[in-house]
């Protein structure tokens, strides 16, 4: 990983430019630059011209003078964060280039969550024309490389805390836009058009498209009858940062909306990234439901019911996630995803082979989609 470092100092030494080089290795290639010398090109740092980065380095100088600046994450957007540091602390910066982002959902949101107490990033200043943030650093420790056989309870009981502050009290549904049928149906044709048909190449007959059809509206009622609280829409171990107060530090809440009172509890407890046992998860799941009974949430009293809005708002983004992880790779050149898609693709089968209603998707997923997916995984070895 390369750091690249900010010497105003260096002028005043004589240098020609004030930067020089710390570790310049990124994706496994060393590249030799002399420690101080004029501000090396991205294709020395990067191996590609990186106009994006020199704007946001740009941009940073006044405000913080000295400072190193290295990669921190990239996620499945075109958003990139980098860590920066200097004399005045550590902060994150985040790039997300105007014409395939927009960073004010993320400050709208950002605001409003750290209004009712969610332990969100701080946001130190921004500029919305060049898609420019700076922020509060939440650390580099994921949920997803702390969770473990003896720290899953404690972890998943901050994040349920903290689902709760969010879901419960008194919330304007008018902050953010509704979860609604349309955006619902939209993810659900995800799965068909990517995952389906691009990437297996599954060719469905005229019967099966219905069958299909029939099962989405089933999981779209399911969706939208139940109680609608704020739904950070991304709620998993990736998007969760293990912090010593407050915990859990939550990040990627931009898409947030109004929406279905199960959706980000099954984003936890069913994740796309990480897998535990069926009957540990419906525990964890009573025990959310309990919570919200005690916050005053009376709608979710039917236990049967609440299980059953669980299973199937977790079978629609399943769906929805295994065409996006099919739409990282054959769009954005993405392929890490794919690692994912069985573990993602097996929960639709688990769980909707539960369902009378959904027995054709149950029947589909497991005859065509998981044999190719299993074919496709053994040629990649």
């Amino acid at each position: 990983m390369f750091r690249l470092t900010h010497d105003p100092d260096g002028q005043k030494n004589g240098r020609s430019r004030p930067w020089r080089v710390r570790h310049t290795v990124y994706h496994g290639i060393v590249y030799a630059v002399s420690q101080f010398a004029a501000k090396p090109t991205l294709q020395e740092c990067f191996g590609a011209v990186d106009e994006r980065l020199e704007q946001l380095t740009s941009w940073l100088r006044p405000r913080l003078g000295r400072f190193d600046i290295a990669p921190a994450s990239a996620d499945a957007s075109f958003r990139r964060y980098f860590r920066v540091q200097s004399p005045s602390g550590t902060f994150i910066a985040m790039d997300a280039p105007p014409p395939q982002e927009d960073c004010r959902p993320f400050v709208h949101v950002a605001e409003r969550f750290a209004k009712i107490g969610l332990h969100v990033p701080e946001l130190v200043d921004r500029n919305l024309e060049q898609g420019f943030l700076l922020m509060s650093d939440l650390g580099d420790v994921q949920y997803g490389s702390a969770l473990g056989s003896d720290t899953v309870d404690r972890l998943y009981s901050d994040a349920m805390d903290a689902l709760l502050t969010l879901q419960c009290g008194e919330r304007d549904e008018r902050e953010f836009p509704p979860y609604d049928k349309a955006l619902l149906s939209r993810e659900l044709s995800l799965f068909d058009e990517w995952l389906l048909s691009r990437h297996l190449g599954l060719d469905l007959t005229p019967s099966d498209r219905q069958s299909l059809a029939t099962c989405y509206e089933i999981l779209c009622q399911a969706a939208l009858s139940q109680p609608r609280v704020w739904v950070h829409r991304d709620f998993h171990s990736r998007n969760l940062m293990v912090v010593s107060e407050r915990n859990p530090g939550v990040l990627d809440f931009q898409d947030a909306v109004v929406g279905p009172v199960t959706y980000d509890l099954v984003s936890l407890l069913r994740d796309c990234y990480v897998r535990w046992p069926s009957a540990r998860v419906y525990d964890w799941m009573e025990s959310h439901r309990k919570g919200l009974l005690s916050r005053g949430v009376a709608a979710v009293g039917d236990a049967a019911e609440f299980r059953r809005w669980f299973d199937l708002m977790g079978i629609q983004r399943h769906l929805k996630a295994s065409g996006i992880f099919a739409r990282l790779y054959h769009r954005d050149g993405k392929p890490g995803y794919l690692l994912d898609l069985p573990r993602t693709v097996g929960y639709i089968a688990e769980v909707a082979q539960s369902y009378r209603e959904l027995e054709p998707l149950a029947s589909l997923v497991q005859s065509q989609v998981q044999p190719r997916l299993e074919r496709a995984v053994s040629c990649a070895r």
